[in-house]
């Protein structure tokens, strides 16, 4: 199995808490003690960072964008966010 970026990820998924800061003038994701924090370009218009974000985390964590769910948070800045692993 390939070496990802998150230790967390041996398991069949991941269910993690996010605060999306969108509008921010670069894209970067980093954790703060529980809470990761995700900052987006995109606007919070019509979806955009939503899916923006799962753009990011798909890449940021190695896995595809389908293994990727909001889970609560849609309208929201602060999101629940569930990974599949397998």
């Amino acid at each position: 199995m390939a070496e990802k970026p998150y230790h967390g990820l041996d398991a069949a998924f991941m269910i993690l808490h996010a605060k999306v800061i969108p509008g921010a003038k670069k894209t970067l994701v980093k954790q703060e003690g529980e809470i990761w924090k995700v900052y987006l370009p995109q606007p919070a218009l019509e979806g955009k960072a939503n899916k923006a974000l799962v753009d990011v985390l798909a890449e940021f964590f190695g896995v595809r964008k389908n293994q990727i769910e909001i889970i609560k948070g849609l309208k929201s800045r602060v999101k629940t966010i569930n990974i599949d692993t397998i």
